[in-house]
């Protein structure tokens, strides 16, 4: 039989447990509610997914012509994803958009798993730049035939570009040649009927080994090479951040726009245009791709001078001036083509998933007048646009930018923005937005935390269990 102070003792203690429980459970109670909310935003993505889109977004006036539009798709180590899909397609003038060729279950005579440049030829045909585990497929395929002309198989891994040029040969912007140590990446020339390399160009033959941090896997990046005139090539070395001119036969670097590492003018920029003004300037019109904006530089006085720009796209990898002075963009990670005016607003609109890579409309390349020669310029931000399926999900990055403009932490807001702008996209699935996302990111930390609280706070009852199981425990054992 207990005396008094044990059993007041009991009951303080009995008491205190009882409070300390209620407090955990209130506790529970706030926790299980900030989760709700954190996890309501992947309900919400759910629940209005249009599925994986191809068709109009804005169109306030219908196209002159075709607009082809490769899409890059994804794959992770070898597996499709077939919400992700990469394929070619269509679009007619009002962004009716139809698939014409798909990286799964398509009848090609040969494996393509991604799409990159897809140029339109004299004869009506779209020469494409596809990869497959092999190397680089390139082909002529006929739109209205949906049949292969004609393709090579070449063995260079991940090619995003390759040109027809002098009726019969292949330019080729030729990365990842990497072997003991040294990057061979070039611009070669492949001649079809003798089945040789006719002409080469080795980037580390002109640019210091240390370049962009020196030499790896990966080292330029070349992701375009074009032929601007009879023995004069355009190149993209991405991870250089800069666009050069190479002279065919002096193999001299006549043009250089940008720097190593000169994020100001140009960061990792994709599928330059060059041309010559009116008046005789050159030009040179670019997706600038990690500064999410296309540019135009005019070389004047001897140095490249940035005449007009257009901010606000998510990663565009290809924008080319069309002969009515509007702009046509592969708008990446906000997975549509759209056409801009000369102040950025969108007046032309395909959305087109998942990570449309070229967009062409007529001629390749850029054919319509410079700003100078249409009395415009400035800095714009692309505005307009349907601000339907994925590009309306990158919410945000956009409240990231707007809430820290201005303040002290407005250059930490904006790369936080742009990382998560341009990294989120590969790694949630389609139906999902980026407030989901961060909702998501933030409630796995805090559910490994709550786990870990429980077991502290539960560790006796935990012990006594275990103790029970093993037959360790004694009768009337207290927890």
């Amino acid at each position: 039989m207990q005396s008094v102070p044990e059993r007041l003792r009991a009951l303080l203690t009995g008491a205190r447990r009882r409070l300390a429980d209620s407090r955990a459970w209130r506790v529970r109670a706030v926790l299980l509610v900030v989760l709700l909310l954190l996890l309501s935003p992947t309900v919400v993505s759910a629940a209005t997914d249009q599925g994986t889109r191809l068709g109009p977004g804005t169109v306030e006036r219908p196209a002159d012509n075709t607009t082809y539009v490769s899409v890059q798709g994804f794959h992770f180590k070898g597996v499709g994803n077939a919400k992700k899909p990469a394929r070619v397609v269509a679009a007619d003038g009002r962004a009716n958009g139809r698939e014409l060729i798909s990286g799964v279950d398509n009848d090609l005579p040969f494996e393509a798993r991604w799409f990159y440049d897809a140029d339109p030829l004299p004869d009506g045909n779209l020469l494409v730049t596809s990869t497959n585990p092999q190397g680089t497929v390139v082909f002529s395929y006929d739109p209205a035939a949906g049949e292969v002309a004609w393709y090579e198989q070449l063995p260079y891994h991940d090619t995003h570009d390759v040109d027809l040029i002098d009726g019969d040969q292949l330019l080729v912007a030729n990365m990842r040649q990497y072997e003991n140590g040294v990057s061979n990446d070039r611009l070669l020339v492949y001649d079809r009927p003798s089945d040789e390399v006719v002409w080469e160009w080795t980037f580390h033959e002109h640019y210091p080994n240390s370049t962009d941090g020196g030499f790896r896997a990966d080292w330029s990046h070349v992701n375009d090479v074009d032929k601007v005139d009879e023995g004069r090539y355009l190149a993209s070395p991405r991870n250089f951040d800069q666009v050069i001119l190479v002279n065919r036969s002096t193999k001299e670097i006549e043009y250089r726009l940008g720097g190593d590492d000169d994020h100001d003018r140009l960061f990792e920029q994709h599928n330059p245009d060059f041309f010559i003004d009116e008046d005789g300037t050159p030009t040179i019109l670019v997706a600038d791709s990690e500064n999410d904006r296309v540019v135009e530089f005019a070389y004047r006085n001897g140095s490249w001078e940035e005449v007009w720009s257009v901010g606000g796209f998510n990663w565009p990898r290809d924008a080319d001036r069309l002969p009515n002075g509007n702009t046509l963009v592969a708008d990446s990670l906000n997975h549509r083509a759209v056409e801009i005016t000369p102040e950025g607003e969108v007046v032309w609109e395909v959305y087109a998933a998942w990570a449309p890579y070229d967009a062409e409309r007529g001629a390749p390349g850029s054919n319509g007048p410079s700003m100078a020669a249409m009395n415009a310029g400035g800095s714009h931000t692309v505005s307009g646009g349907a601000g339907e399926g994925p590009a309306s999900r990158e919410t945000f990055p956009d409240w990231l930018r707007d809430n820290t403009a201005g303040t002290p932490a407005e250059s930490l807001g904006e790369e936080v923005a742009a990382r998560y702008q341009h990294v989120t996209p590969f790694l949630r699935p389609v139906w999902m937005s980026s407030w989901a996302l961060l909702g998501i990111l933030l409630a796995l930390p805090l559910l490994l935390g709550w786990g870990a609280g429980e077991v502290v706070y539960q560790r006796r009852r935990i012990a006594a269990a275990v103790r029970g199981l093993t037959g360790q425990g004694g009768a009337g054992e207290r927890i």
